[in-house]
């Protein structure tokens, strides 16, 4: 008599992981294989979980490399309302990786870099930027669960809480100092301290390039090179097809010193990445950037009426197969 496997259903929606190789990294950004970290329960990932929000290549740049950085959040009406004239502010990460902390003076600061997370990023930050809104002063939220979701209204995403076509205004610093408020009383305790010691000497030096059509591009120091890695809205087919069009017309890199290595992705988007000569000022790389930015959005326009030709497609295929690992 032979034995019958029960398999668990699974919600069919285009944010579940249907078609994932078990063995490849799960996307939520574990490091673990997709077998043994979502895959082996029934938690919904959202592969695109900032989709919606004008702030989207920036969120998962600062979500996924940026190293220390702050940028205020322009809340929706309702969630305004909430927070009574308290600010909130984005943070790349916060002592201790915490996913929340109130201010002595009541300002609220929401970590994107935590220690666990959900399937769906956005509604862990969605919990976590609600219960700021209304904590006390001085509290910290480690962790932002699903048991934070306010009784009868379910779970709430970030895409719920903030003004949609805002973009963010990020800030980028060289250590972690604004860890320690302004009008915080004394010296930080030893532990609190060391803590700042050891972020800031594991800190990449980090840089935005912004320009004309130049959102989400980040110049990094990564000590022997420097690179220019820049999370792109566009859908991953799109986007590698206009790579591949500028990679056969030899069009890819973004001038003098600078050398396309590849990509990596990250919440549902591709981020290409190139090296760049180390020695040249971050500001030597916003005129190149603008001017790839136009040849892109040329070539993608191109392709609704001139399908990809032999050479191209023949590019399109190398340029899948070269993904970089962030380290």
């Amino acid at each position: 008599m032979s034995k019958k496997t029960k398999n668990r259903a699974r919600p069919a929606t285009e944010s579940t992981s249907g078609g994932l190789n078990p063995r490849q990294p799960c996307p939520c950004g574990s490091g673990k294989r997709y077998k043994a970290c979502h895959g082996a329960g029934d938690d919904v990932i959202v592969l695109r979980p900032f989709a919606g929000l004008a702030a989207e290549c920036d969120l998962v740049a600062l979500r996924e490399f940026v190293p220390s950085g702050l940028a205020p959040l322009t809340l929706a009406p309702d969630a305004a309302k909430l927070a009574g004239g308290r600010s909130a502010v984005l943070a790349t990460v916060l002592p201790g990786a915490a996913a929340a902390l109130i201010r002595p003076n009541g300002e609220a600061l929401v970590g994107l870099q935590v220690q666990t997370r959900s399937g769906d990023v956005s509604a862990d930050l969605g919990r976590a930027l609600r219960w700021a809104l209304t904590a006390e002063p001085g509290e910290v939220l480690p962790v932002a669960g699903a048991s934070l979701d306010a009784a009868g209204q379910g779970p709430v995403r970030l895409q719920d809480l903030l003004v949609t076509d805002a973009p963010l205004d990020v800030t980028l610093h060289t250590d972690f100092a604004w860890w320690l408020p302004d009008d915080a009383a004394g010296e930080p305790s030893a532990e609190a301290a060391a803590a700042l010691e050891h972020a800031n000497n594991v800190i990449m030096p980090t840089e935005v390039v912004r320009g004309d059509g130049v959102r989400g591009a980040y110049w990094v120091d990564a000590g022997t090179k420097a690179h220019l890695r820049w999370v792109r809205p566009e859908p991953e087919d799109l986007l590698l097809a206009g790579l591949a069009r500028l990679q056969a017309g030899d069009e890819l890199d973004l001038g003098d010193g600078s050398r396309y290595v590849g990509s990596f992705r990250a919440h549902g988007l591709l981020v290409p990445v190139w090296d760049l000569e180390r020695d040249m000022h971050v500001k030597e790389w916003t005129a190149p950037a603008e001017a790839f930015a136009q040849r892109l959005t040329t070539v993608l326009a191109s392709l609704e009426h001139q399908p990809p030709t032999e050479r191209e497609r023949r590019a399109r295929d190398s340029l899948a197969g070269r993904q970089v690992t962030l380290r």
